[in-house]
């Protein structure tokens, strides 16, 4: 691995039970990540001040095709979470192939779970779960105009508008 910070769950599960025998507050969050940008910076940044440490579960290749479409994700799974594990914010990556982070959520059992604002609180996946073991969840405000498909879209608006000389 590029990281010692990627990390599959079976070999995560006991170092969060050992931190969090130490007290230390669990901070779960999860996405794409395909292009980074200062919105999932904000975004990453909040989540880590919730507690000791952050945890992302990022979405692997297939799982992104399958939430995106087939023209997604634009950089590979490994590609991703080594730009993902240079951030000083987070501590450990999961790269999951679900469509959701509900099984990866049960495993690690975070208690903190955290997702942008573009997210109802009551759909937010694994939230019953977070609160029913006595954990809480925290929406972080998005900022508005800032997100991958936006990006793309802007991208591929202003490559066709682009008048060759």
């Amino acid at each position: 691995m590029i990281s010692q910070k990627i990390i599959d769950h079976e070999n995560l599960t006991p170092i969060l039970d050992d931190l969090r025998k130490e007290g230390k507050k669990i901070v779960f969050t999860n996405g794409c990540f395909d292009l980074l940008h200062v919105g999932h910076l904000r975004y990453l940044k909040q989540a880590r001040e919730e507690g000791d440490l952050l945890v992302l579960g990022l979405n692997s290749d297939r799982s992104v095709r399958e939430l995106k479409g087939e023209t997604r994700p634009l950089l590979p799974q490994e590609e991703r979470a080594e730009m993902m594990a240079a951030l000083s914010m987070i501590d450990y990556i999961v790269i999951f192939d679900e469509r959701t982070p509900l099984n990866l959520i049960k495993e690690l059992r975070p208690d903190i779970l955290v997702k942008g604002g573009d997210w109802k609180r009551e759909d937010i996946v694994g939230g019953k779960e977070v609160e029913a073991s006595g954990g809480r969840v925290v929406v972080v405000p998005e900022i508005p105009g800032r997100s991958t498909s936006n990006l793309i879209d802007e991208i591929v608006r202003r490559s066709k508008s682009k008048v060759e000389i």
